[in-house]
């Protein structure tokens, strides 16, 4: 039985092969088996890639999960563990406003009048310095202020860059109230215009100092500076969350004479055992490491130079702090 379906089957091949169009037909079916076969190696392949960029897919998400987790949490411990020596406060705005009424300065109105105190020897300009650098972001035009405000950053200035070997960043100066209104529409934390609690820039009574971009070192050693002078009502200084910038309103006292002894404060070698807290205004914790004590002499409060030996490691070679925008918004 077997053998008669053979013969059979031979028998109708070789009818096939007699048949004139089975060459074609042979070919046909070559040229269909060749392409079921690189058919099958092509979605193989396109099968394995899209398995492949699938798993990275993944891993890169599961990293930017990570990532943002990470970027999450920093952002409410800076929300919940915010905790500045010189916190912004309603008391501290009607403060720089009563020092200005005390004095008797103006709220500059506009640019008219600015320019009138700017001729009247009212404001002097801020000349940048080894030390010191103005944002070059703010308008030429404001990067004035009051005599002794000037003053008070050089001094802050001269010996920063003598501890660090930096330079102290002025970020805001004088403002009218035409351009404090401006600013209050894209800044909520920008103080008001006009009322008991406007914004201090107004009188030209107050800087802005870049803080973004310090150490924790140098940003302590900044607020040891500004602690006994704010006690001897010489300065009344803020550390602005939004804007990351030390507002420092200064009062025409900072260039009369000082009874050093009742203003000096004492240092020690190092900061405390929790290097992370900062200093208080009750009680402060001592200065940055190296950092020299504070003195106030007539006409300066400043530390005392340190030693080129104790300058902070890692810190001997001059820099530029990179800074944030112009005029950002300070109270």
């Amino acid at each position: 039985m077997g053998g008669t379906r053979l013969w059979k089957t031979c028998k109708l091949t070789t009818h096939l092969q007699d048949l004139p169009f089975f060459p074609t037909m042979l070919r046909r079916a070559l040229l269909l088996s060749l392409v079921v076969v690189l058919g099958c190696d092509f979605s193989a392949a396109i099968t394995r890639a899209r398995s492949h960029h699938h798993h990275k897919t993944k891993v890169s998400q599961s990293t930017l999960t990570l990532s943002s987790t990470g970027r999450h949490h920093r952002r409410w411990r800076r929300i919940f563990f915010w905790n500045p020596v010189f916190k912004p406060s309603h008391d501290s705005l009607l403060k720089q406003n009563a020092e200005i009424d005390r004095l008797e300065l103006p709220r500059i109105q506009d640019d008219a009048e600015l320019e009138q105190l700017k001729l009247d020897g009212k404001l002097v300009p801020i000349i940048p310095s080894e030390a010191l650098r103005v944002d070059p972001r703010l308008d030429p035009d404001r990067r004035y202020c009051r005599p002794w405000t000037l003053k008070f950053v050089q001094d802050l200035a001269d010996a920063y860059h003598q501890q660090f070997g930096d330079q102290i960043q002025v970020n805001s100066a004088v403002r009218t109230v035409v351009v404090q209104k401006k600013l209050r529409r894209h800044n909520r934390n920008a103080a008001p215009a006009e009322g008991e609690i406007a914004s201090s820039h107004l009188a030209g009574v107050t800087v802005d100092l870049q803080r973004r971009g310090m150490s924790k070192a140098e940003i302590h050693w900044v607020e040891n500076y500004l602690i006994p002078m704010k006690a001897a009502g010489l300065v009344e200084p803020e550390e602005e969350r939004r804007q990351w910038v030390f507002h420092i309103m200064v009062s025409d006292r900072y260039t009369e004479p000082h009874d050093k002894s009742e203003v000096a404060q004492s240092a020690t070698d190092g900061l405390p055992d929790d290097e992370d807290r900062a200093p208080t205004l009750q009680r402060a914790t001592g200065l940055a490491p190296s950092a020299p004590p504070l003195t106030l002499a007539p006409a300066l409060v400043a530390p005392v130079p340190a030693a080129p030996s104790s300058m902070a490691p890692g810190l001997t070679t001059p820099r530029t702090i990179v800074l944030g925008a112009s005029d950002p918004g300070g109270r």
